[in-house]
């Protein structure tokens, strides 16, 4: 069998520590998980279950950023209002089906600092009219990951300070304990909507003080124990 074309390639991020890459397989983001980032986008997060969307998983939508390497992402086309959201991402080492919270540490390969870059005019736009998010999280350029860091080097990681600077100011600054929903109830809760599989990506939300980037300014996002991402918008 022969393809008309040559297939998407498969996307690997860099593993801390090693020269093996890991190869993404689905991209899932968690929506509205600090209470905080809830209340300034109008939500009440004490009423709001954990809910899900996906970006896509080519080259042309996950950046991989290599430990102490700045990488450009293009200013993206059809928006005004350009928004940067620090996330943990979750790297699934382990598939499984209706996973218990308890077990849910043991399906974890590693951890990476993320951006979910959004289109927020276009989010909100199809937000107010009922319609997918698509157009606003899931266009080119739109994930830039870090250097995945394994379990089995930092432990589980359910503390610590995120932080987001833009041209060296601090934009976003919490904590990882400030998640609505831990990393083990996402991983619990997303595995009986879909059956998880090694590749999987997890985006596990982010805290207050999104905002919008602008052509010509430079991201630095953190989280303890991490290796920081550098990301420049042109």
């Amino acid at each position: 069998m022969s393809y008309l074309f040559p297939p998407v390639a498969t996307v690997g991020l860099p593993v801390a520590g090693t020269a093996d890459q890991f190869p993404v397989r689905r991209v899932y983001c968690v929506g509205r998980n600090y209470a905080a980032h809830a209340r300034e986008m109008g939500f009440d997060p004490d009423r709001e279950p954990p809910f899900f969307f996906c970006k896509p998983n080519d080259p042309e939508s996950i950046v991989p950023v290599p430990a102490g390497e700045a990488v450009t992402i293009p200013y993206p086309a059809q928006t005004s209002n350009y928004h940067y959201e620090i996330e943990l991402v979750v790297a699934i080492g382990k598939g499984g089906r209706d996973i218990p919270v308890e077990q849910a540490a043991g399906h974890i390969f590693g951890y990476a600092v993320g951006l979910d870059m959004t289109r927020r005019d276009l989010q909100m736009t199809m937000r107010e009219m009922g319609r997918p998010w698509e157009i606003g999280k899931a266009f080119d350029y739109s994930a830039p990951v870090g250097v995945l860091h394994p379990l089995s080097q930092t432990g589980e990681i359910n503390a610590g300070a995120i932080e987001l600077t833009v041209d060296g100011e601090t934009r976003q600054n919490s904590d990882l304990t400030h998640l609505i929903w831990s990393v083990s109830e996402v991983i619990a809760k997303l595995s009986t909507l879909f059956e998880l599989q090694p590749g999987d990506l997890i985006f596990t939300g982010t805290p207050e003080g999104v905002g919008a980037v602008k052509t010509g300014e430079r991201m630095v996002a953190r989280i303890d124990g991490l290796s920081p991402i550098t990301v420049d918008v042109v």
